[in-house]
C-alpha cells in the first residue's frame, strides 16, 4: 500500500452498526475537514487519470467528469477542473430542470432513479464517474447508462472507497479504481 493511501485510510472513521446494525459506516468526511488529506485524496485521482486513464483514451483527453449525488459533487468539480474537463451531476429523481433522462438501479429496499439532464453530454465525449463509496455498482451502472444513453464512453469509475465482496465492478461497463479496498 502506497504512503498517500495509508495516510488517507487512517484518517478515515468507522462507525460500526450505522446505518444499521451488522454495517460498519466509513466515513469520508474527516479527508474533507483537513486541508492536506482533501488535496492528498484529489491529487491521487488526478495522477491516477493522467497517468493510467488518460493513456487508455483514444483520445487521450477525458472531456466530462459526472459526479453521483451527493458526495460525488465534493470531489467531481475539483477533479474536473484539475483535467480541464466539464462537470456534470447525476441527481436523484426530481432534483434537476429541464428535460432529463432517467435509469433506475436497485437499492436493499427497492428501487431509485438517477437523473441528468439531456445535454450535459455530447456523443462521443469521453467520461469518468466518480462517488465516494460503491457497494454493490448499482447506482454507478445507472450513471454509466445515462452516460451510454446520450452517446458518451465511460472510461472508468472511481472511488474512494470499494466494498470489493459485493464484486461491483462484475455489473459496471468500465474498469473500476479504488483507494481503499474493503474485503469484508
Amino acid at each position: 500500500m502506497s504512503a498517500d493511501v495509508e495516510y488517507l485510510r487512517g484518517l478515515l472513521r468507522a462507525f460500526p452498526d450505522y446505518p444499521k446494525k451488522g454495517i460498519v459506516f466509513l466515513d469520508i468526511f474527516p479527508l474533507l475537514r483537513d486541508p492536506v488529506a482533501f488535496e492528498t485524496l484529489i491529487t491521487h485521482f488526478v495522477h491516477r487519470l493522467t497517468s493510467h486513464t488518460i493513456a487508455q483514451s483514444p483520445s487521450k483527453k477525458i472531456d466530462v467528469v459526472v459526479g453521483l449525488d451527493a458526495r460525488g459533487f465534493l470531489l467531481g468539480p475539483i477533479i474536473a477542473m484539475r483535467l480541464g474537463a466539464a462537470f456534470v451531476p447525476v441527481r436523484k429523481k426530481g432534483k434537476l430542470p429541464g428535460e432529463t433522462i432517467h435509469a433506475e438501479y436497485q437499492k436493499e429496499y427497492g428501487v431509485d432513479v438517477f437523473e441528468m439532464q439531456a445535454d450535459a453530454i455530447q456523443p462521443g465525449q469521453t467520461v469518468v464517474v466518480v462517488d465516494d463509496l460503491v457497494a454493490t455498482g448499482g447506482s454507478a451502472k445507472a450513471a454509466g447508462e445515462l452516460v451510454s444513453k446520450l452517446g458518451g464512453k465511460v472510461l472508468e469509475y472511481l472511488f474512494i472507497i470499494e466494498l470489493t465482496f459485493l464484486k461491483p465492478s462484475e455489473k459496471l461497463d468500465a474498469p473500476l479504481y479504488s483507494i481503499v479496498k474493503v474485503d469484508d
